[in-house]
């Protein structure tokens, strides 16, 4: 019988992250899942710390690749479950009953397309900095992310039906882009009101912020328009100024 979840865990010379995120995993009330690493040939002991795991759902690949959206790639072609959660390593559930959550929310609305929830922003010792600048909304649509990326990435639970391969022209923003062809082929978008995802603020797209703007300008306006997301943009600014004087006038 195939799992309910794949939770896919990307790495690369994380031995100084992925312990939290394998615990996080293996102490979820609800067991209906498998749990993949996909390693990019780390040189340091990140695959011997998965294998010394006593999580007996960890299923471990370690293999060259051509980045990130490649090895997600990769570990989406072996997955079995009827769900995928992308966690990478750093990145934990907020909760040990987080995955039931899911479950229920995905039991009590017949096998939607997505279920989602909030995100909380972690730094490298697991210490909650804060919530996420953007919010999920309680009603996510397509047109949702012309907003910009509205609902984290790991804070998708997506059926594995409607998971399209991510794109590797982009490298530091195909998340966003797999989000929105995600949203096109969902039939029902399923919101749960809590933080279900502790996402480590040192990701490769926040430590290439600049240039995973300028990919995600292109990939909005080919979705949403040129000129539509260049008046967004304008908006984007203001709301930018704001939160900085927000947080200057805080400190």
């Amino acid at each position: 019988m195939a799992p309910l979840f794949t939770i896919i865990t990307v790495t690369y010379n994380a031995e100084h992250t992925l312990k939290r995120t394998l615990d996080s995993v293996a102490e979820q009330t609800c067991g209906l899942y498998e749990h993949i690493i996909m390693d990019g040939a780390s040189s340091d002991s990140t695959v011997d710390i998965a294998q010394d795991h006593p999580n007996d759902k960890i299923d471990i690949y370690s293999e060259k690749d051509k980045g990130i959206y490649d090895a997600m790639n990769k570990a989406l072609s072996k997955s079995k479950g009827d769900y995928v959660i992308f966690l990478n390593a750093g990145d934990k559930f907020h909760s040990p009953h987080t995955l039931q959550h899911y479950a229920n929310a995905i039991m009590d609305n017949d096998y939607p397309g997505i279920v989602y929830g909030q995100t909380d922003i972690v730094d490298d010792e697991g210490r909650r900095l804060g919530p996420r600048h953007l919010r999920a909304p309680e009603m996510l649509t397509l047109k949702s992310f012309s907003q910009g990326m509205v609902v984290c990435h790991q804070a998708f639970a997506v059926l594995r039906q409607i998971a399209r391969y991510y794109n590797l022209k982009y490298r530091y923003s195909s998340d966003y882009e797999w989000c929105i062809m995600c949203l096109q082929h969902s039939r029902a978008n399923i919101y749960l009101p809590e933080v279900v995802i502790d996402y480590l603020d040192q990701g490769v797209t926040t430590r290439n912020h600049r240039k995973s703007l300028q990919e995600r300008f292109k990939i909005m306006c080919t979705y949403y328009g040129f000129f539509p997301t260049v008046i967004r943009h304008i908006g984007f600014l203001f709301r930018y100024l704001a939160r900085r004087k927000s947080s200057a006038n805080i400190q």
